[in-house]
């Protein structure tokens, strides 16, 4: 049985990906950060999930978090999957210092170091899949995200060069970019707003969390083994 991490883990599609390993046997460790009674109920569902408070922004609470993995799970994380994020729309002459720096900390600095936080392990072992989830706009940009979009962009690259670095070990290291898809972060649209973003994809219709985290499911399985520094992204067609 293998051990997955999963940052931000109980909401949106985070809590989707948790569902689907835990239900294919994984152990999971639920990383979350404000939303404690989420965590708590998932982790009554399953007798193999276990959550853990931390906020990806803060490289010692991060350590904390692989500590109590490694005591958990002997033989370590095998999958980590960089989920967690923060949004931040509006023009980019409007975003504050404070908004800029607290999106790069949880979107790009938390896949830092959840990532250098579970190399050792990998390397040591000779095997290992990290799984960071982007975005569409980190490959194509969206005027009034452009720090989310920047931060997404940053991912990208650090999947691509980080494959080429860790794959003599064994490490397979990819990207999910998802779409639009139905979460906390869309709920503001109207449905005009849908009915108009809907008409742009061509299979006409907005993505579920269980797209993309059927998508985790097969790179994290042996079925994606031979899969390594790519970007693929669920969007329904909307950017081909």
């Amino acid at each position: 049985m293998k051990n997955v991490l999963i940052t931000g883990g109980s909401r949106g599609i985070g809590r989707k990906m948790v569902y689907k390993f835990a239900e294919a046997g994984y152990n999971v460790i639920l990383n979350y950060n404000q939303s404690e009674v989420s965590a708590v109920e998932i982790q009554r569902e399953f007798k193999n999930v276990k959550a853990f408070r931390a906020d990806v922004s803060n490289r010692e609470e991060v350590q904390e978090m692989f500590e109590f993995a490694r005591k958990k799970f002997k033989d370590g994380i095998d999958i980590l999957i960089n989920n967690a994020g923060v949004s931040c729309t509006g023009l980019l002459q409007d975003v504050t210092m404070e908004e800029w720096n607290n999106l790069m900390a949880v979107n790009l600095n938390g896949v830092f170091y959840c990532t250098q936080e579970v190399l050792p392990d990998m390397i040591a072992k000779h095997s290992g899949k990290i799984i960071n989830i982007s975005s569409i706009w980190g490959m194509v940009g969206a005027a009034n995200e452009v720090a989310y979009s920047t931060s997404k962009a940053a991912i990208i690259g650090m999947t691509k060069a980080l494959a080429k670095e860790v794959g003599p070990s064994h490490i397979n290291v990819n990207c999910i970019a998802p779409g639009i898809v139905m979460t906390d972060m869309v709920s503001e649209y109207t449905l005009e707003e849908f009915d108009a973003i809907r008409e742009q994809i061509p299979l006409g219709k907005i993505g579920s969390t269980e797209d993309v985290a059927n998508l985790a499911l097969y790179l994290a399985s042996d079925a994606g083994n031979y899969i390594t520094g790519q970007v693929i992204s669920p969007n329904g067609g909307w950017v081909i």
